[in-house]
């Protein structure tokens, strides 16, 4: 899962949770993926070696390959998304580290924090938010379906144990 709880021990008073995108093309993958497709690419062309076809289809060969190298890299820096929410015995705060390297920020009293799983109408099925101060936050949205499920029932928990009985 894309998410880590510090410390892992659901009953200690302060908890940090830790969300991050999947992220499934490490670095050696993108030079293997871009030198293969370079390659299988080539092939159709080593028989034109010598023909002035060669220099009419070498380009498009290019344009095709620089298009996938700034596609993949734009979905990498598209997933450079950190969301960290710290839930205390006085203070619930979640901050959210954009692609860009903005941050936005929530805060809230644990006793008035809530938890919402959205099944429909949320721009993803089975939409998290957390609820509180006046405000309705998104926490997640990057998860996949069965992630979310689990991410709602964790939160649920560990909120629980933060408002009295």
């Amino acid at each position: 899962m894309p998410y880590r709880w510090t410390p892992d021990d659901p009953t200690r008073p302060d908890q940090e949770l830790t969300l991050w995108p999947h992220n499934s093309l490490p670095p050696k993958g993108f030079a293997a993926f871009i030198l293969g497709t370079f390659t299988l690419a080539t092939i159709p062309l080593y028989g034109l070696l010598g023909t002035a076809l060669l220099w009419g289809m070498l380009p498009f060969l290019l344009l095709a390959l620089g298009g996938m190298y700034a596609a993949l890299r734009k979905n990498e820096a598209d997933r450079r998304i950190l969301e960290i929410l710290k839930i205390g015995p006085e203070d619930v705060h979640l901050t959210r580290y954009n692609p860009k390297g903005d941050a936005q920020d929530w805060h809230c009293n644990p006793y008035w924090a809530k938890v919402a799983l959205h099944q429909t109408g949320g721009p993803v099925p089975n939409y998290v938010t957390l609820n509180g101060s006046g405000r309705e936050v998104e926490i997640g949205a990057f998860l996949s379906e069965d992630e979310r499920k689990a991410l709602y029932g964790e939160l649920c928990d560990r909120l629980a144990r933060h408002s009295p009985a």
